[in-house]
């Protein structure tokens, strides 16, 4: 954990955000697998370990706004539980060093909160996203489990967003140290991918990686010759000669910072003139769009441009035709790119995703399109210093969504579907995926290069 002054200063910095009331921020509590038990991974809920940074199953943090005073419910271990998992530290101590003085076992935190509910007192809390925390708090604040996250305190939602949303350098420090774990994890990929090899195996191998360097991955690994299919956790296949490997991962390092890479690999080392065609397309833009980031762009404009680049490139080979300006404007663009440019990343590989998306990556001043692919941003609002985000543009080859577009009789004048049927059918997918730091006068990709050209990763499989 960091030193107790810093999260003694990021409650702090909260109660000056939110009003009055009391401000409840839940730790998660084990998961079993099959049986109670055999648990899944521990992984603490990020505010939890933003605000109190203590990272234990089963505790419960409150901030009470009025009172300027900040609490820890927990339990003790007994004797039983030390037997099977040793001595372990008490919650007064744990507590102690994140700054927080009071203490009191989990069966109190309920008595509180019912307290203050009676005192007429503003209870905030963020939206729950496990079961078990959502029935707790529908119990403490008599509320049917279905009105719980209905309810979650959007003033509270906001502040933290506010916070969390720029990244101190200590935050940054860790973030690049779970960098330096994905760049091992990609160029373990690069010197795997031969034929013969299977999916399964690559996968298998980055994401020991990850834990053996860090705590976990920081979501289930992507790594599929079928890289058209956007998220793909299959890893069924032999890699075959002449094939594309889609390749998404990232680690979580032992502060629970994240990192988050994609690099599109050819099997067997060498990318045919049509990949490497194509491949150079996603990557002009990948850098392009690096370039453009600094403060007080908004990123929506950022992701325009990557598609503004990749209908131009398409044109150069035949795929599409038209005015660029009028093919992004109306979405032609989508079917090959159906999803947005990148997201925020820090605690959680996409940061607060679990406030939920508008309140992360949009603002009063940015809304959400409706418009199909462009809805699908996930950071929209305009770019500060501090922010941590990924730039990833991909050019998919989508067979089922080709097929429903020319159906459709969608965007003639900018696709040519022959040439796209004909040629590009069975393509896959190409994703480049940087993690970057938005600085005061633009921007820096955080960790150790992966490399990312045509030549440089030929080069390197070569080796």
């Amino acid at each position: 954990m960091f030193t107790k002054d810093i999260y003694e200063n990021r409650r702090q910095e909260l109660k000056k955000l939110v009003s009055d009331g009391i401000i409840i921020i839940l730790g998660n509590a084990d998961v079993s697998m099959s049986y109670p038990a055999n648990i899944f991974e521990f992984r603490q809920d990020s505010s939890f370990l933003y605000y109190f940074g203590l990272s234990h199953p089963n505790y419960a943090g409150v901030i009470d706004v009025d009172n300027d005073k900040d609490y820890i419910f927990a339990n003790d271990f007994d004797i039983d539980d030390i037997i099977w998992m040793g001595p372990q530290p008490s919650v007064k101590d744990l507590s102690a060093k994140v700054g927080v003085e009071s203490t009191a076992e989990f069966s109190e935190f309920s008595i509180l909160i019912k307290k203050a509910i009676s005192e007429g007192k503003k209870i905030h809390y963020l939206p729950p996203y496990r079961a078990k925390n959502t029935i707790l708090l529908a119990d403490v604040l008599d509320m049917k489990v279905s009105d719980v996250k209905p309810n979650a305190s959007e003033e509270l939602i906001k502040a933290s967003v506010k916070l969390r949303s720029i990244k101190s350098d200590i935050e940054v420090a860790e973030i690049e140290k779970a960098c330096e774990i994905g760049y091992m994890m990609h160029t373990t990929a690069m010197k795997l991918a031969k034929p013969g090899t299977m999916e399964s195996e690559i996968a298998g191998r980055i994401e020991g990686l990850a834990i053996s360097f860090g705590k976990m991955i920081s979501f289930p690994v992507i790594l599929s010759q079928n890289g058209q299919t956007l998220h793909n956790h299959d890893h069924s296949q032999e890699l075959e000669e002449g094939r594309l490997l889609l390749v998404d991962c990232g680690a979580e390092n032992a502060m629970n910072y994240c990192s988050d890479n994609t690099r599109t690999l050819p099997v067997g080392g060498k990318f045919s003139d049509k990949q490497k065609a194509v491949y150079n397309i996603c990557l002009k833009a990948n850098k392009e769009c690096i370039k453009a980031v600094k403060p007080g762009i908004k990123y929506r404009d950022i992701h325009f441009l990557a598609a503004k680049i990749i209908v131009d490139g398409l044109k150069e080979i035949g795929i599409m035709k038209g005015d660029t300006d009028k093919a992004v404007a109306e979405g032609a663009h989508t079917l090959f790119m159906p999803h947005g440019l990148g997201h925020m990343m820090g605690l959680d590989v996409h940061d607060m995703e679990d406030y939920g998306e508008n309140f992360v990556g949009y603002d009063e001043e940015t809304t959400r399109s409706e418009q199909f692919g462009t809805a699908y941003l996930r950071l929209a609002r305009e770019l500060q210093e501090g922010f941590v985000l990924t730039v990833e543009p991909g050019i998919y080859f989508i067979p089922e969504l080709t097929a429903k577009f020319k159906s459709e009789g969608k965007f003639t004048d900018f696709i040519n579907y022959d040439l796209l049927e004909k040629e590009y059918k069975n393509f896959g997918g190409i994703r480049i995926e940087d993690d970057i730091l938005v600085t005061k006068d633009g921007s820096r990709v955080l960790g150790i290069p992966i490399p990312k050209t045509v030549e440089e990763i030929e080069i390197f499989m070569a080796e």
